[in-house]
């Protein structure tokens, strides 16, 4: 094959988001791997320290439990990229890459990419965009590969009755016995420790500039409808997007949180998560986004959304 360009560089990445002269200046630090087929890249468990784009070829992205079980969950090729989730996360490698065909790889450093997250604040939050489209993607395969290798044998009622009586009893002794105990029943947020503000004080707030407005909700709601100016921080994902929207300077500022369903309580949740992070000063918006838009107060809507 030729020389690599820099256009498999930026390919299907966010990278081709980056200003010309700084994507260039990118792609001269890339390093340059090749992978004959079979070969493990990395596997689940290792540190994140590398960032990947696939020049040519393609690799096979899947997980193995401790019983040996694979379960594919994707297969990328020329143009696409891996290996981020750890980088962005802190975390060790999720998954194994494997090469399928002979591949060739342009690489970055860790050092490299976090310079660019830290001088590109819009390429994190598509980053965080794509992970949180491949969680939930992954989530699906792995619920859908379970019930496929495990068929729960039929239980009659009074089996279940037994089972969940005899579950009851045991709990109860071990709660009675034990200081600490087990919680039988899952505690909601505490709202004795979180105060809130009315629509029209928020406002006040929003036009003053001293508040930060934070949507708790599904990335989903948040792209069809949001206040103006709010950060999306999911709180299915609040441990990876935390570190990314906050600098530690914030906790010292008003945070506003909304994004609460008739069902779900994730803005009681996130705040009481934030609260723990060492924020002093967190309310919860009194009647959600439902009241704000009653109001007439500016909201953000998807292009062609009513």
């Amino acid at each position: 094959m030729g020389k690599a360009t820099k256009e498999e560089f930026a390919g299907k990445t966010v990278f081709g988001q980056l200003p010309e002269g700084k994507c260039d200046e990118l792609f001269k630090a890339v390093e340059h791997q090749a992978a004959a087929p079979r070969t493990i890249i990395f596997r689940q468990g290792d540190p994140g320290d590398r960032f990947y784009v696939i020049r040519s070829g393609k690799v096979r992205v899947f997980r193995k439990d401790a019983g040996g079980l694979e379960t594919d969950l994707s297969v990328l090729g020329p143009g696409e990229s891996f290996g981020e989730m750890a980088l962005l996360t802190g975390e060790p490698r999720s998954a194994n890459v494997e090469a399928i065909e002979e591949t060739r790889l342009m690489v970055l450093s860790k050092e490299q990419f976090e310079r660019i997250l830290k001088d590109f604040p819009d390429i994190t939050l598509a980053f965080v965009k794509q992970m949180s489209g491949w969680l939930l993607r992954d989530e699906k395969i792995i619920e859908k590969e379970t019930q496929q290798q495990y068929r729960a044998p039929r239980v009659s009622w009074f089996d279940f009755v037994l089972i969940i009586g005899v579950s009851l009893v045991l709990a109860l002794v071990f709660n009675r016995s034990n200081p600490i105990g087990i919680a039988l029943f899952p505690s909601l947020p505490d709202r004795k420790a979180i105060s809130q503000i009315s629509p029209s004080k928020a406002m006040e707030e929003a036009s003053s500039g001293e508040a930060l407005f934070v949507d708790a909700g599904p990335e989903a709601f948040y792209e069809k409808k949001h206040i103006e100016g709010a950060v999306s921080m999911p709180l299915a994902l609040f441990d990876i997007v935390y570190p990314m929207a906050f600098t530690g300077e914030e906790k010292g500022k008003r945070v506003i949180v909304y994004g609460g369903t008739f069902s779900k309580l994730y803005d009681w949740e996130l705040a009481s998560k934030l609260l723990v992070r060492g924020h002093k000063d967190v309310l919860v918006l009194e009647g959600g986004m439902a009241a704000w838009e009653r109001k007439g107060y500016p909201v953000e809507e998807e292009k062609g959304g009513q």
